[in-house]
């Protein structure tokens, strides 16, 4: 399979793993049956950019009218009042609503900025795969490609054991990381760094800091290669219970807030 059809199919892979885990999790159904309708118009939106021969913001705009109503039918009334505001907005103010979101690092936690956020992904991830990342030497602890903060972490096999991955937020840039250090403040001491698992998640795993409070979940693909890593961290809620419970925050919410 070629490169662009790879990339596709993630999406369709997304799609299926959600469907698939909304039936293994019931307490994530909503969850789960909201992020597939959205992801089927991701899918829509980046085959879309894929076709054009331009790829900008403003490429963006004639889309955002048939997004806002697909989010004002489906998604929780927070954000569905959020996207009927929004479609009352001109192209202008839209497109300086967009330009603003895109340019920053952090995700503000408002139904607005999640709208942006899910309606931008499609373009993040059409860009990231176009762009040619230098190697780097270091471990970053935020995307090489778009800065921003990684969403969940990823062990994928490699020799007898498993190399540890981050994946962005934004444009699904994933970059290897360090198995034993946090990736909020970079502390390294393994006394301070604390895993969670449960039986009902065997391949997913809270890992938290002591130093600075922070957690992110890690998918184990060598425990199960079907899982895909921005799904299966959404479908596994009573996790984040856990950690808020015991006094964590996460290092950054996943694409629907959470």
């Amino acid at each position: 399979m070629n490169k662009d059809k790879l990339n596709l199919a993630r999406w369709d892979q997304r799609i299926r793993r959600a469907d698939e885990l909304a039936v293994v999790y019931p307490f994530a159904a909503d969850v789960l049956r909201f992020y597939q309708r959205v992801a089927t118009f991701q899918k829509g939106l980046y085959c879309y950019l894929r076709e054009s021969s331009a790829a900008n913001l403003g490429h963006l705009l004639p889309k955002l009218p048939d997004y806002l109503a697909e989010i004002e039918t489906s998604a929780p009334e927070p954000v569905a009042q959020s996207a009927r505001e929004w479609k009352s907005q001109g192209a202008d103010r839209s497109h300086e609503m967009l330009a603003s979101y895109w340019r920053a690092t952090s995700a503000a936690g408002d139904p607005e900025a999640l709208l942006a956020s899910l309606f931008l992904q499609p373009y993040a991830e059409h860009l990231a795969e176009q762009a040619e990342t230098a190697p780097r030497h270091e471990t970053p602890a935020v995307c090489p490609f778009c800065a921003r903060k990684p969403v969940v972490g990823v062990l994928r096999p490699e020799g007898d054991g498993a190399k540890r991955s981050l994946i962005c937020l934004m444009c699904s840039t994933e970059w290897p990381y360090g198995r034993i250090i946090c990736p909020a403040c970079g502390e390294q001491t393994v006394e301070n760094l604390a895993i969670y698992s449960a039986d009902q998640f065997q391949h997913v795993r809270v890992e938290a800091c002591g130093t600075c409070g922070c957690y992110i979940k890690t998918v184990d693909l060598t425990r199960n290669g079907r899982a895909v890593p921005i799904v299966d961290e959404l479908a596994t809620i009573p996790l984040n219970l856990w950690a808020q419970q015991q006094g964590y925050a996460k290092v950054q919410p996943n694409i629907l807030g959470i």
